[in-house]
C-alpha cells in the first residue's frame, strides 16, 4: 500500500487542497497523485494524508488497513478520507473506475486561468464522438476530440459539467457529472476617497482603488485606470492611487477606476463615485457710507451700502436683505432722504454658479448691519407733544376768556341799567371771539413725526368796528 510521491506530485496536491480553501489551516488534507479529479483507478493512484498525528484510513465510510502510512497506492475504487487525531478527518477524494469519466484538474481555478477538462475511456479505451455537457445542456460548436478548453475562465463558467461519447468496442455512455468552480483572482474594486469629503479649489484630490486578491493563489500584481466621466485621467499604473496636486471645478464629475490582470484577460471596474469640487467660501462684506461712524444716521441723510466678497470669481449677485426681507439687487443700496422707516438691520447675500452642472456654487451671508435713524431737529422728537399741549394751552386760554365775557355782561344786566337792544351789526363786524388753532408738518417721505407745528390767532373785534390789539385781550398766543 505504501508508495513513493515526487516533488512535482506533492505541489499538485497541495494546490488541490487549496482548492478546498483549507490553506493554512490546521486541519488533515488528502492528497491525489495524478493531480486529477476524479482519480481513477487505472491510473495508479496514490494519497498522501498531510496533518499531525498518526494517520487511520478511511474508505467509503468504514476504518480500512492500520494506523501508520502517511500514503498509500489505491487499489479499489471507493472514496477515501484519513483522519489525524490533532487536525481531525480529510475531505474526501473518490476514485472512479466507471466506463468514462470526465476529469477536471485539482489545483485551484481561478479567473483568466486556461483549464482543460477531459474525457476518458475506461483503462484508456478510445473514447469517439465526445459530447460536452454544461448543466444538462449541450455545449455545441466544438471542435472535435476528448478535451474541452475553457480559456479564460470566468465566474460564469462554474457549473456541472459531463461528457457522452462511443466507448471503442462497448456502447455509448455518459460519465458522471463533475464539479467546476472558477473562483475570483481579486474582488470587483472599490473607488474610495481619500482625505476630506469636501474638496476645495487648489487642493490635492487622492483617489484609492482598493480591491483584494484571492487567497488561494499568491497576488500577482494588477493595472489600475482610472476614469473621470468615461474618460481615461490615470493609468494604466502599477499604483492603485492617483494623485492630482491641486484640482480645478473642472474636475467635478463621476469617478471610477478598473483592475486588471497582466495581460488584461480579466477586467473589472469599480461603482462611480461622485466628487465635487468648490471655491473657497468666500466671506462677503457690506459697508456703509459715508463712513463707518455713519451707523446713527439722521432723517433725510443720504446713505449708501456697498457689499463684496473677498474670495470668488464673476459672476457674483448681490441681494440686499432689510430685516430678513429682500429689498434690492445689487452692490450698491443707495438709501436717499431716509426716514425712521429706514432703521433696522441690513445684510448682503453674495451668490455665484459657474458651469452648466453648476458644480461651482457659493452662498455667503454679510455680517447684519444696524441702521438707526434719528430725527433730525428736537421737533421731530418732541413735535406732537409740543402741538399737543399748545393746543390744550390755547383751548384753557379760550374757555376762561369766554367766561370773563359771560361774567362781565351778567355784572352789566344785575348792576346797571338794562342794556340796550344790540344794534344789527355792521358789514365786516363779528359778534364773537374765537381763536384758531392750526398745525402744519412737512414730514420727509415715509416720516411719521411732525415738523414745525404753529399756533395762529385770530383778532378780537368789537361792535363799533375798532380792531383790538390782541394783546388788549389775552396777550400774545405763540
Amino acid at each position: 500500500m505504501a508508495g513513493d510521491i515526487g516533488m512535482a506530485g506533492k505541489v499538485a496536491l497541495l494546490l488541490w487542497a487549496q482548492t478546498l480553501g483549507l490553506a493554512g489551516a490546521q486541519t488533515t488534507q488528502l492528497l491525489v497523485e495524478p493531480p486529477w479529479r476524479p482519480a481513477v483507478l487505472w491510473d495508479r493512484v496514490t494519497l498522501t494524508c498531510q496533518g499531525s498525528g498518526a494517520t487511520t484510513w478511511y474508505k467509503d465510510g468504514k476504518r480500512w488497513g492500520q494506523k501508520g502510512p502517511d500514503h498509500i497506492t489505491v487499489t479499489e475504487k471507493g472514496t477515501y478520507t484519513c483522519d489525524r487525531p490533532d487536525t481531525g478527518l480529510s475531505p474526501p477524494v473518490k476514485v472512479s473506475n466507471d466506463w468514462l469519466v470526465l476529469q477536471v484538474p485539482v489545483r485551484a481555478l481561478l479567473e483568466g486561468d486556461t483549464v482543460t477538462l477531459r474525457c476518458r475511456g475506461w483503462q484508456n479505451h478510445t473514447v469517439t464522438s465526445v459530447s460536452f455537457y454544461r448543466e444538462g445542456t449541450e455545449l455545441r460548436g466544438l471542435p472535435d476530440g476528448t478535451e474541452l478548453s475553457l480559456s479564460p475562465l470566468q465566474l460564469n463558467h462554474s457549473g456541472r459539467y459531463s461528457c457522452k461519447g462511443w466507448v471503442e468496442s462497448w456502447a455509448w455512455k455518459e460519465s458522471a457529472p463533475v464539479t467546476v468552480t472558477v473562483h475570483e483572482l481579486f474582488s470587483v474594486p472599490v473607488l474610495v476617497l481619500e482625505g476630506p469629503p469636501e474638496i476645495t479649489e487648489g487642493s490635492p484630490l487622492t483617489l484609492s482603488c482598493r480591491s483584494t486578491p484571492s487567497p488561494l493563489r499568491p497576488p500577482a500584481p494588477l493595472l489600475y485606470l482610472f476614469y473621470q466621466d468615461g474618460r481615461v485621467l490615470g493609468g494604466p499604473q502599477g499604483s492603485p492611487q492617483l494623485l492630482l496636486p491641486a484640482v480645478g471645478v473642472s474636475h467635478s464629475g463621476n469617478y471610477s477606476c478598473e483592475a486588471q490582470s497582466q495581460g488584461g484577460t480579466v477586467r473589472k471596474s469599480s461603482a462611480r463615485l461622485r466628487v465635487t469640487v468648490t471655491v473657497h467660501m468666500p466671506v462677503a462684506n457690506a459697508t456703509i457710507t459715508p463712513g463707518p461712524l455713519a451707523h446713527q444716521v439722521h432723517t433725510g441723510d443720504n446713505v449708501t451700502l456697498r457689499c463684496s466678497v473677498q474670495v470668488g470669481s464673476a459672476p457674483v449677485t448681490f441681494t440686499w436683505l432689510h430685516n430678513g426681507h429682500e429689498v434690492a439687487r445689487g452692490p450698491l443700496l443707495e438709501l436717499r432722504d431716509i426716514d425712521v422707516g429706514h432703521s433696522g438691520t441690513y445684510q448682503c447675500v453674495a451668490t455665484n454658479q459657474l458651469g452648466q452642472d453648476g458644480h461651482r456654487v457659493f452662498r455667503a451671508f454679510s455680517p447684519e448691519l444696524a441702521l438707526e435713524v434719528t430725527p433730525g431737529s428736537p421737533w421731530v422728537t418732541g413735535g406732537v407733544t409740543q402741538v399737543a399741549a399748545g393746543v390744550s394751552g390755547a383751548l384753557l386760554f379760550l374757555l376762561l376768556l369766554v367766561g370773563a365775557i359771560v361774567a362781565w355782561h351778567r355784572w352789566h344786566r344785575v348792576g346797571g341799567a338794562p342794556p340796550d337792544p344790540p344794534a344789527p351789526p355792521e358789514e365786516g363786524e363779528v359778534l364773537y371771539t374765537h381763536v384758531v388753532v392750526t398745525k402744519r408738518a412737512e414730514a420727509s417721505p415715509g416720516a411719521t413725526t411732525l415738523q414745525d407745528p404753529q399756533v395762529t390767532y385770530a383778532e378780537l373785534r368789537g361792535h363799533q368796528g375798532r380792531s383790538q390789539e390782541p394783546g388788549d385781550i389775552y396777550g400774545n398766543v405763540l
